[in-house]
């Protein structure tokens, strides 16, 4: 929702008259979108127990309406499709002549594999394997479409394989420019969403793994903590839990951190929080799955064990954030992944 909220601002910014389509979640509408959009269009999400039974992947069945294909033929614009799950209408025949660009937001099978990996519940776990399956096959439909907008560079090798127009536009984002703090902070910080399984193991394998063998404050902050974190969390006096914070004071905990510390073992697009953490934090730590081919491994520092991670938070503990890795910063950002920069390549493919 971030990815697409900031883009439809940047490309609003950039000159293009939007059309929005979206389904509605029960947030009702938003007055927001129309500072941006010359029109909003709002859709019930057919979430029904007989969609689990289709063919199609759920996230893709539940997303069908035929008042948004009445819509699409209203004009001759071109449509660009928000990840895979939108693309129910990307084959159909009435819509052949429309330009069609996919932005997508992940390889879908692949995230939804990995999520049934990290996954507890049993009947969570069934869903998602199921899911990555009939996504897999869904891809194919990808064909279909006369570009693709991936994420990411791993993203973009994938989907090349099987189409020949494929652009890598990074994730959009609320950060304008480069706003780092110098000097030192006195914790490392770990944050996300932690009802997501991915997140909470990231945040167990910080607690059980590295913290627990190190002095060095670490505070964890996300929404919807799970109990066994919670307990992991209790066994230690210099690790704190910060469950369902306001997004300010996340956003002043990730300013105000010496260390933000972001493992992830999904390596899937690009991570919006990796971004928040190079923009406004200080050092930042992850492991490979996090920044690998994705232009952003010089300005992290990059470790992959548990050991490797430990030493490393002891080197860094006193060392300082300079000007000189702040200019670095900014260089690698605010070229490549800029908002203006990305908006640029969309308005590229939709007018070329």
């Amino acid at each position: 929702m971030i990815d697409v909220f900031y883009k439809i601002k940047a490309l609003h910014e950039a000159g293009c008259k939007i059309v929005l389509h979206c389904f509605d979640y029960g947030r009702g509408q938003q007055d927001e979108l129309l500072k941006y959009c010359t029109e909003v269009n709002y859709y019930p999400r057919k979430m029904s127990i007989a969609g689990l039974f289709s063919r199609l992947p759920y996230i893709v069945v539940s997303r069908n309406s035929a008042a948004l294909l009445q819509n699409l033929l209203k004009d001759e614009a071109a449509v660009l499709f928000e990840g895979l799950h939108s693309c129910y209408f990307l084959s159909n025949p009435l819509l052949k002549k429309k330009l069609k660009i996919v932005r997508t937001h992940n390889i879908e099978h692949d995230y939804y594999s990995n999520l049934a990996k990290s996954e507890k519940n049993l009947i969570k776990k069934f869903y998602f394997k199921r899911e990555a399956i009939k996504l897999k096959r869904f891809e194919n439909v990808l064909q279909e479409a006369n570009k693709i907008a991936a994420i990411s560079a791993n993203d973009t090798y994938h989907f090349k394989r099987n189409h020949p127009l494929v652009h890598t536009v990074s994730a959009f984002h609320p950060y304008n420019r480069v706003a780092i703090k110098e000097g030192l902070g006195n914790y490392a910080l770990y944050h996300g969403n932690l009802a997501v399984a991915e997140n909470n193991l990231g945040a167990l394998y910080l607690v059980n793994e590295v913290f627990c063998h190190i002095n060095f404050p670490l505070i964890i902050a996300g929404s919807q903590p799970s109990r066994a974190l919670k307990e992991a969390v209790k066994k230690y006096s210099h690790i704190t839990l910060k469950g369902d914070i306001s997004t300010n004071e996340i956003n002043d905990l990730i300013e105000n951190a010496h260390i933000n510390v972001l493992p992830t073992f999904q390596a899937t697009g690009i991570k919006l929080k990796l971004l928040a953490a190079l923009y406004s934090g200080r050092h930042c730590l992850v492991n490979n799955p996090m920044v690998a081919n994705t232009g952003l491994e010089e300005i992290c520092i990059v470790k992959d064990s548990p050991l490797e991670m430990m030493k490393a938070i002891e080197l860094l503990k006193n060392k300082e954030m300079d000007k000189q890795m702040i200019a670095l910063r900014k260089t690698i950002l605010e070229k490549s992944f800029s908002n203006q920069y990305n908006a640029s390549i969309l308005m590229q493919m939709i007018t070329s």
